[in-house]
């Protein structure tokens, strides 16, 4: 039986509520970061969808960005018409259940909004954290659309923001 505790477990539960199959992968040398969750998981930075927690007062915002891109702030606040800041690993784990870098698209404790890299939308398939730093699970784009409700945005810093 899936521990509620377990972040994990909350991930797989998420998923299969959502009716996404299970492809929750443990990679031992971890996935911590976009470049190693690529070399972990044998894709391309691009291909891994790194969760991002911002902060608009107490509600949190999740962005969903291709491994490759930086998230421009301004261009999140400016789309939400509120303004967000980056959140601390205290504030991110009370909120979302989740370490930085384990932090899943789906399994959260309380909802968060959520926009979506319009990059991830080319790619496929991608990987995204499942609740620890040394878990991934395969997906799409429009999966992750359609299992977090999230709003498909350019959120990417750019030369020019």
């Amino acid at each position: 039986m899936a521990d509620p505790n377990n972040s994990v477990d909350r991930v797989r539960a998420a998923l299969l509520g959502a009716g996404h199959a299970d492809t929750i992968a443990e990679f031992p040398d971890g996935t911590r970061t976009a470049a190693d969750a690529a070399a972990a998981v044998g894709c391309t930075v691009a291909q891994i969808a790194k969760s991002i927690v911002l902060r608009a007062g107490e509600q949190a915002v999740l962005v969903i960005a291709s491994g490759i891109n930086r998230v421009d702030v301004r261009k999140v606040s400016a789309l939400l018409g509120v303004t967000v800041k980056n959140a601390d690993a205290r504030w991110v784990r009370d909120v979302t259940g989740f370490a930085i870098g384990g932090v899943a698209p789906v399994g959260h404790l309380a909802a968060p909004r959520v926009l979506i890299d319009e990059d991830l939308m080319a790619l496929d398939p991608v990987w995204a954290a499942a609740g620890s730093p040394k878990h991934a699970f395969r997906t799409t784009g429009a999966e992750i659309v359609k299992m977090t409700g999230g709003q498909i945005a350019d959120v990417k810093e750019t030369a020019a923001s």
